[in-house]
């Protein structure tokens, strides 16, 4: 069952009180820069127009993209089957000029995963493809005005399967510290770098105090602290988008 770090658990069920069926999986999309795709080398970017036909897609079919707070939390109520998470890693300047207003013109929410640690910096962790400008202070704080639901993606973009105990503790808990302080609300969720997580990653982000945390595909863990995501890229055209929804990865336990 996911527990909000904010308030407590719903009863359990008992013999007058029975258990809801779980619906499908939940769907979590995952995407990265929105800009120019004509130097992608590792396909995270998705063209303005792409974006704009994918999100619509959605709204055809019924479906409302949202952040993955809202998501869980409507999940844990048994309902939001017609919800779909979508994130966005690594806080690129281009999610204020592409991506957010493709979203307000299709009713969308989505969750921005930032880096505290690199403020106004470079995609330097990408040693091929082009260097694209990562948010600033500001930045954060205009994309949390308009609702979005700001989460962290560590300090400075490392692999947390390879960090020593004081770098893992660094990356995910001053990490929190520093967005609450700079968004002055709450932080829910965590996003593994990379997409690569193991056991310590997810005892670190739990005992850092976040409700959930996505990956991109988790192996054995399961839970809401490593949730599956599926890659959205600039090939994914509306058919290929069915058979993404079709065959979500395997469902959280309790959402």
């Amino acid at each position: 069952m996911l527990v909000s770090a904010d308030r407590a658990p719903s009863a359990a069920p008992g013999p007058d009180r029975p258990r809801r069926r779980p619906g499908p999986p939940a769907w979590v999309a995952m995407y990265h820069s929105v800009g120019d795709c004509s130097d992608d080398p590792y396909r995270v970017t998705v063209s303005p127009g792409r974006l704009d036909r994918q999100l619509g897609w959605l709204r055809r079919r019924g479906l409302r993209g949202v952040g993955v707070h809202e998501l869980l939390a409507a999940r844990a109520r048994g309902e939001g089957q017609d919800l779909v998470g979508l994130t966005f890693d690594d806080g690129y300047t281009d999610f204020l000029t592409h991506a957010l207003p493709l979203l307000r013109r299709h009713a969308c929410g989505a969750t921005l995963f930032v880096l505290p640690g690199r403020l106004g910096g470079e995609n330097t962790w990408d040693p091929r493809g082009p260097r694209k400008p990562l948010l600033s202070a500001d930045g954060i704080r205009h994309a949390a005005a308009e609702g979005v639901e700001i989460g962290s993606h560590g300090l400075t973009h490392v692999d947390l399967t390879r960090a020593d105990d004081a770098l893992l503790r660094a990356e995910v808990r001053d990490s929190r510290a520093a967005l609450r302080e700079l968004t002055g609300a709450h932080i829910h969720g965590f996003c593994y770098p990379y997409g690569l997580v193991d056991r310590r990653a997810v005892d670190a982000v739990r005992d850092a105090g976040y409700s959930y945390a996505c990956a991109t595909d988790p192996s054995d863990l399961s839970g809401p602290l490593a949730i599956p995501r599926v890659h959205i890229g600039e090939r994914d055209t509306a058919w290929r988008l069915r058979l993404k929804h079709l065959l979500r990865r395997h469902p959280v336990e309790g959402v």
